[in-house]
């Protein structure tokens, strides 16, 4: 019998599992995979492994057979570190668990059990080009930052300002950084992670602040 978990991520409270929940049992019920466990995580995929509880516990059900499949919709709900994504894959194959990334629908195992050499090498590629994608969004915003320092424009809040000792703006660090150095709200959730209704909110409290 085949028995799969479901894997899913979504970055903030304030995004939803059920799109994709709804499409992966779908689509397990097609393939007519036995879903024993659903794992929903709330945490950006830059995270490392050891950050991520549903990752760990993807492992646990591994490492004791409770499961041979891992089904995502997509390769970034692994991960959006390169190297952290083959390490798991590494780990899932050692235990004879075959992923299967449903929007290409891609399969790592093959039905003998040996390790799919295209789908191993595509999945590289997806994961790595999600990687390039948000280095060179890094450095073009840095650039337009640059030049506009150039010409003498201020960006970011007032120097010794009083930062916020809200719990929420504690937990969002890097969004107030990247907010602070003049980022717009659509390109500190690309770099973040996080949905832009929940930089929207940081940028809010961050205005509500006395300067």
């Amino acid at each position: 019998m085949n028995r799969a978990a479901l894997l899913v991520r979504i970055s903030t409270a304030d995004q939803s599992y059920d799109r994709q929940i709804s499409q992966l049992t779908e689509f397990a019920e097609s393939r007519n995979l036995t879903v024993v466990e659903t794992i929903a995580e709330t945490i950006s995929g830059a995270k490392k492994n050891e950050d991520r509880k549903g990752i760990q516990r993807l492992l646990e059900l591994a490492q004791t057979g409770k499961i041979n499949k891992l089904l995502v919709h997509d390769v970034t709900r692994l991960g959006r570190i390169t190297s952290q994504v083959l390490t798991t894959l590494e780990t899932l194959h050692h235990h004879r668990v075959s992923v299967i990334v449903m929007n290409y629908n891609l399969e790592t195992l093959n039905k003998d059990g040996s390790v799919n050499p295209m789908t191993q090498f595509l999945i590289t590629i997806l994961t790595d080009l999600g990687r390039m994608e948000r280095i060179t969004l890094i450095e073009r915003v840095k650039s337009g930052l640059q030049e506009a320092r150039r010409k003498g424009k201020v960006l970011g809040r007032p120097k010794n300002s009083t930062k916020a000792p809200s719990k929420v703006l504690s937990e969002y660090k890097q969004v107030v950084k990247y907010l602070n150095d003049g980022y717009t709200i659509r390109e500190t959730a690309k770099l973040c992670d996080v949905g832009i209704s929940t930089v929207q909110r940081v940028k809010k409290l961050v205005e509500e602040q006395p300067a």
